[in-house]
């Protein structure tokens, strides 16, 4: 077993794939709290009509009895799979793993701490939907014999705060964007079900139908004040964009094995992936990334080679490294700040934000 040391305390019984959860880094998935009391304020009246119907859908739990395993599962063999595609998948596996058990820590919190009975039964069933992904992606892990201790996450994991507007954003792109990765994927293994390495595949399509409801529901959130997407809070929305967008495709880049066993272009997908969020994101943001600016494509390009410039350093260790390290961290800043400053393409938000999921 691996042996992690967490601000002077050891623990001994935590495995590699746990430390990975447990790791806090640029790229991987936080976990968040904030302002409890504030939230408790939210008011969806303007929004009831498709508050009363989002809420009914979740009600009604159309995935209860999705998550289960089957005979396929008995068929795989992780240590059959080829060394570098092991190392990714399994990356691909605790990073999802990460962002759903966030989310549903979070939501739980949320329903725990608050009073609004309205928002408290929303964050209860958006709990119950994310612990469910958690832990099969879990079971996922464990056949391998390498599951995440999630309680030792919740107990350990730094927590980063953030307004309820901040959540508010980063949470509806978070899922919509999942929403966006998990349904490409599928229809892409839909197509060539050769490519099929791991049953959990299978499961995608109604998993992303769970994320684009959770997105619904922030969605409505927002639209239920015009605070949240007016004034300074534009600047705001286009920061989560740019970060959201940018942190995606830097870890797609970083698993080429894993797409190349799906038999994906990486570019391919970033760009379907990313057409098909910022779609959906024109539901509620005023505003939407310029995806066919010559400037964003290039920008994104020369962010991933610098974050992998960023990751030799840091693994050369020495104080060569580390000077390195920071030389292209701040590269790295500059390149965010360029795409942060390329023009974005207004929008002309609906009155009526509801989506279903159509991809």
């Amino acid at each position: 077993m691996k042996e992690v040391d967490y601000q002077n305390e050891r623990v001994d019984s935590i495995n590699e794939t746990t430390a990975m959860a447990h790791e806090t880094t640029l790229l991987n998935p936080r976990f968040y709290t904030t302002n409890f009391k504030e939230m408790d304020q939210l008011n969806v009246e303007s929004v009831r009509k498709d508050w009363d119907e989002l809420i009914s859908e979740m009600k009604s739990d159309p995935n209860r009895t999705h998550f289960k395993k089957t005979e396929d599962w008995d068929q795989i063999d992780f240590k059959s799979l080829e060394p570098e595609l092991r190392k990714e998948f399994i990356d691909f596996l605790v990073s999802s793993l990460t962002a759903e058990f966030s989310g549903c820590v979070l939501y739980k919190e949320m329903k725990r701490r608050g009073t609004n009975e309205e928002i408290c039964e929303l964050f209860s069933y958006m709990s119950r939907d994310e612990a469910r992904h958690a832990g099969f992606i879990n079971d996922a892990l464990r056949e391998a014999g390498i599951g995440v201790n999630l309680g030792f996450l919740t107990r350990k994991k730094n927590y980063t705060y953030f307004t309820p507007k901040f959540i508010y954003y980063a949470t509806y792109l978070s899922e919509k964007i999942g929403y966006a990765r998990y349904i490409t994927i599928y229809r892409h293994l839909e197509k060539n079900p050769n490519k099929r390495f791991h049953p959990i595949f299978k499961w995608f399509e109604k998993w992303c139908n769970d994320e684009f409801r959770h997105g619904e529901a922030f969605a409505l959130i927002m639209k239920s004040d015009p605070k949240f997407t007016s004034g300074i809070n534009v600047y705001w929305i286009k920061f989560f964009l740019v970060a959201v967008f940018a942190t995606m495709v830097i870890r797609d880049h970083a698993r080429p094995a894993f797409h190349k066993a799906l038999d994906v272009d990486i570019e391919w997908y970033d760009e379907t992936v990313l057409r098909i969020t910022s779609e959906i994101t024109r539901q509620v943001f005023p505003i939407e990334i310029d995806l066919e600016n010559p400037k964003w494509k290039l920008g994104l390009k020369k962010l991933c080679v610098t974050f992998d410039s960023m990751e030799k350093a840091k693994r050369s260790g020495g104080i060569r490294g580390k000077l390195k390290y920071y030389t292209y961290s701040t590269r790295a800043l500059m390149i965010f700040v360029g795409l942060y400053l390329i023009p974005s393409k207004k929008n002309l938000v609906p009155e009526t934000s509801r989506l279903q999921p159509s991809y």
